[in-house]
C-alpha cells in the first residue's frame, strides 16, 4: 500500500507515470531533477540538475536527498502559515514531518516547485491512561470566548488564509476586521487587547515588575509567531471573527 504521494508540477510529469501523481510505498525511491531514469519526477527546467535529489518513502513520513552541488532546498508546510525546513546542497537522508509539503527548488531566477502528501500521519489518544495525581498545567490557557482571543485570532488571520509572509494587520485593519463580532471594537480597546496578550502569553512583563521606559519592540509580531508556531490560532478558530475573510490585498 502507498504511503507517500508525489505530485508534479502544473504542466509538469511528462515522464511519470500516465503524466500524473506517484504513489510510493513504503521503501520506494524517487529520484527527481532535469533529466531522471524512467519512472522518476522529471522537471523539465534547465536551471535544475540533471539529478537534483531523491524521495525515500517511509510508514508516515518521508525523507529527502539534496543531489545539488550549490543550492539549498526549502520544503514548505502549505498549512503551516510559514513553516518550512532547509536542505543544504548535499545533505541526505532529511526527515520532513509534514502531512502537506511544498518542495521548492531555485532554478535560474525562478522557484519550481512540487508537492508531497503524507497521508497516513496517526495520532495517540491524549487522555491520561489512568495516571494518578493532578493534571499537567496548559502551557497556554487562553480563552476562545473572550475578545482578546479574537484580537489574536485577527493579528493571524492573513498569514492562516494561505500568506505565509503577510504583514501583520495594523490596529485599525483590526478594528475594521472586528466589526461584525464585536461592534464597539476601537483603537483603544484593541491596543488594550495587544498588551494583555503580550503579558498574558509571557512576552512582557506584568505591570508590577515593569520598569519605565521598557517597551517590547515588535509585540504584534512577537504575538503571531508564538500563536502559529504553537497552534495556539488555527483556521478554523478563525470562525470567532464572525464573518468569512475579506478580500487580501495582492
Amino acid at each position: 500500500m502507498h504511503s507517500i504521494i508525489v505530485v508534479p508540477p502544473a504542466g509538469g510529469g511528462e515522464r511519470t507515470p500516465h503524466g500524473g501523481r506517484i504513489e510510493l510505498a513504503s521503501g520506494d525511491v524517487l529520484p527527481f531533477g532535469r533529466d531522471v531514469p524512467a519512472g522518476g519526477l522529471e522537471l523539465g527546467h534547465e536551471g535544475v540538475p540533471r539529478i537534483a535529489g531523491e524521495i525515500t518513502a517511509h510508514h508516515a513520513f518521508w525523507i529527502i536527498d539534496n543531489l545539488s552541488e550549490n543550492q539549498t532546498y526549502v520544503v514548505e508546510n502549505p498549512e503551516g502559515a510559514g513553516e518550512h525546513i532547509k536542505i543544504a546542497p548535499g545533505r541526505i537522508d532529511a526527515p520532513v514531518p509534514f502531512e502537506f509539503s511544498r518542495v521548492v527548488l531555485p532554478a535560474a531566477g525562478e522557484l519550481l516547485a512540487f508537492e508531497v502528501w503524507a497521508p497516513r500521519h496517526a495520532y495517540r489518544t491524549a487522555s491520561r491512561s489512568g495516571l494518578s495525581g493532578p493534571a499537567t498545567a496548559p502551557a497556554f490557557a487562553l480563552d476562545r470566548t473572550k475578545r482578546y482571543y479574537a484580537v489574536l485570532a485577527a493579528l493571524c488571520e492573513p498569514r492562516l488564509r494561505g500568506a505565509p509572509h503577510a504583514p501583520v494587520p495594523t490596529v485599525d485593519q483590526i478594528v475594521e476586521r472586528l466589526r461584525h463580532a464585536w461592534p464597539s471594537a476601537n483603537r483603544s480597546s484593541v491596543y488594550w487587547n495587544i498588551d494583555y496578550l503580550a503579558v498574558k502569553l509571557r512576552l512582557k512583563r506584568g505591570p508590577e515588575d515593569h520598569e519605565p521606559g521598557l517597551r517590547l519592540n515588535g509585540k504584534k509580531e512577537s504575538l503571531v509567531s508564538l500563536a502559529l508556531r504553537f497552534d495556539l490560532v488555527r483556521e478554523e478558530d478563525l470562525a470567532v471573527l464572525g464573518c468569512t475573510a475579506p478580500e487580501m490585498a495582492p
